[in-house]
């Protein structure tokens, strides 16, 4: 069975995210790669990267008009990556629209509340249900629209289960016990998402900052 989780490589350095994942490929399930990658590298960099074999999760959390997504994600077929993110923010529309452009190779998933808000940043933006009732509601939303899935934290995975048994849950933002939050307000443990319902975990700095990645992502898997 393939490791769910996946590295996420956020640099704009092409040889150091190959080497990154050259050493951890053995204890990862696939490769996240974000907007700081491909604002620096663009098509030619998820080629280099897909080399290595394994499965590409493209997280340029796409959020525009839906004429505008739908376009971009037709000109991402020829990478064909095995997941894709938009915004569930977009609307209905935007991921209907997105869903019937992608490649079939391509699973969708939209992202709902970022896992670096809490209730106090999502007041702040007008939001006035805590971070769980927002996910849910735009869980329901992306279900509806005939998306794969979505990317919450771990917190609400859980409970969005309950109502989309077969969906595909991202769960990113992911600490090992006891390890630094960084930017994140709603982490759990690798162990805790997968058995919340988590289909993947993403895991960035805890491998990709480690001493030894390979041992960092060894760890984790061990957990798991």
């Amino acid at each position: 069975m393939k490791s769910p989780i996946y590295v996420a490589i956020d640099t704009p350095d092409l040889e150091r995210a190959r080497l990154l994942a050259k050493r951890v490929h053995n204890h990862v399930g696939g490769i996240k790669l974000g907007l700081e990658f491909f604002c620096a590298n663009g098509h030619h960099g998820i080629h280099e990267m897909a080399k290595l074999g394994l499965p590409i999760f493209l997280d340029l959390k796409l959020h525009d008009i839906p004429n505008t997504v739908a376009k971009a994600v037709q000109a991402l077929h020829v990478l064909e990556p095995a997941i894709l993110t938009v915004h569930a923010a977009g609307g209905r529309a935007m991921l209907e629209d997105a869903k019937a452009a992608a490649g079939v190779k391509t699973k969708v998933v939209a992202v709902t509340v970022l896992t670096s808000l809490d209730a106090s940043d999502l007041n702040e933006i007008g939001v006035a249900r805590d971070a769980a009732a927002q996910v849910q509601r735009l869980a329901d939303l992306a279900q509806d629209a005939g998306l794969d899935g979505i990317v919450c934290s771990g917190e609400e995975v859980a409970l969005v289960r309950q109502r989309w048994q077969d969906g595909f849950f991202v769960v990113p933002g992911v600490r090992p016990a006891g390890g630094r939050l960084g930017d994140q307000k709603r982490a759990v443990t690798p162990r805790a998402a997968i058995d919340a319902g988590a289909s993947i975990i993403v895991v960035g700095r805890p491998i990709t900052q480690a001493d030894d990645p390979d041992m960092a992502a060894r760890e984790i898997e061990a957990t798991l």
